[in-house]
């Protein structure tokens, strides 16, 4: 711990402090740090393995597939649940590169594009005004750069390239901040002081204010109505007003539209004759022949774009899309995710080193 203090010293990391005045420790904090600080990451991933490998049992077969229940709607915005020791997405990311297609096959990974993003600018839009900033945010095709861009923060020439660092800042802000967080926890997650936190709170506020009074309504709503509920009919009971969490009150409808979205989705690509491996929130992974993966990729983007359409233009009057991105991989590639990337190739180094002494002391 005190090597850790004197790297953070020298590196001029202001690290979230307990009341004690020692350093907050907890996998949250180091998940938010590394965000800001890209340089931790392969701890945080160290921690996280030492902490949850022996808990985790993936349910893997005899045909090397791993198959768990996936507890559709157990979750009060009716998202699935899988157990997590048990399903592939839930244990550190570096673990992911474990799924790979046979030989002959591919498989997909779909998502939507900034999804909690769009459904918030949909529900809220034409609600005390027809100014939607969020939605054109949307339609400019980043809307974290953007978002940038309108503040100050970023040249109008900016790119994703040339102000990464800039766009995953304000990237980290806007998928934090909808849902009521607090100048002081924003700092903490992305790294800046308090004062610099409440300016871009701010700012959230004051562009997207159609979205803030939309919340502040739809709140208000719940709270004397004691239920809440998706176009598509899934219904939450509040229950004792004093022990709500507003948080948790704000973040449900737009949690509860993507589930809808995603469950739409993954219906119509059945009846399209797409294999399904497995939903993963906001995403989907298929698996086809070599020869069909790229018409199958296609035809899911669109079955997922026009989920969204049905869903959101329900919801709200508009025409509403979410896009989608792909990342395909083919036989004899495996599943890869840059998180996770430096710490997978650093495990299977030390295993080949392993087997090679075994070999030598053989």
């Amino acid at each position: 711990m005190e090597q850790f203090a004197a790297y953070l010293s020298r590196e001029g990391i202001n690290w979230p402090l307990l009341e004690s005045g020692k350093l907050d420790m907890k996998r949250k904090t180091f998940e938010e740090m590394s965000k800001v600080y890209p340089q931790l990451e392969k701890l945080r991933q160290l921690r996280y393995v030492r902490d949850k490998m022996r808990t985790v049992k993936l349910a893997v077969g005899a045909d090397g597939r791993n198959r768990t229940v996936l507890w559709p709607f157990k979750a009060k915005t009716s998202r699935t649940q899988p157990k997590a020791s048990e399903w592939i997405f839930s244990p550190a990311v570096w673990l992911r590169s474990l799924i790979k297609p046979e030989p002959g096959m591919a498989v997909a990974y779909v998502d939507y594009s900034s999804m909690e993003f769009l459904i918030a600018a949909s529900l809220s839009d034409g609600h005390c005004g027809p100014v939607n900033n969020m939605l054109d945010m949307y339609r400019s095709g980043d809307p974290y750069l953007s978002f940038a861009k309108r503040v100050g923060a970023a040249p109008q020439t900016a790119t994703k390239q040339s102000h990464g660092d800039v766009r995953d800042k304000y990237k980290n802000m806007l998928l934090s901040v909808q849902y009521g967080m607090s100048p002081l926890t924003l700092a903490g997650r992305i790294g800046v002081s308090t004062f610099e936190a409440h300016e871009m709170l701010g700012q959230h506020r004051e562009l997207f204010a159609q979205y803030w009074a939309w919340s502040d309504d739809y709140v208000a709503h719940a709270l004397q109505t004691g239920v809440v509920q998706t176009v598509f009919g899934w219904t939450h009971y509040i229950g004792i007003i004093g022990a709500v969490n507003e948080r948790s009150l704000r973040n449900w409808p737009v949690q509860a539209t993507g589930a809808d979205i995603l469950r739409v989705a993954c219906i119509l690509a059945v009846r399209h004759g797409i294999k399904l491996l497995a939903p993963v929130h906001d995403a989907v992974l298929i698996e086809a022949p070599l020869d069909r993966i790229e018409g199958d990729v296609a035809l899911l983007q669109e079955v997922m774009r026009r989920a969204s359409r049905i869903v959101l233009n329900a919801t709200v009057e508009g025409t509403h899309e979410l896009r989608t991105d792909a990342n395909i991989i083919r036989y004899p590639a495996r599943y890869t995710d840059k998180r996770g990337d430096a710490i997978w190739d650093h495990v299977i180094d030390l295993l080949t080193k392993q087997e090679q002494q075994a070999k030598r002391k053989a």
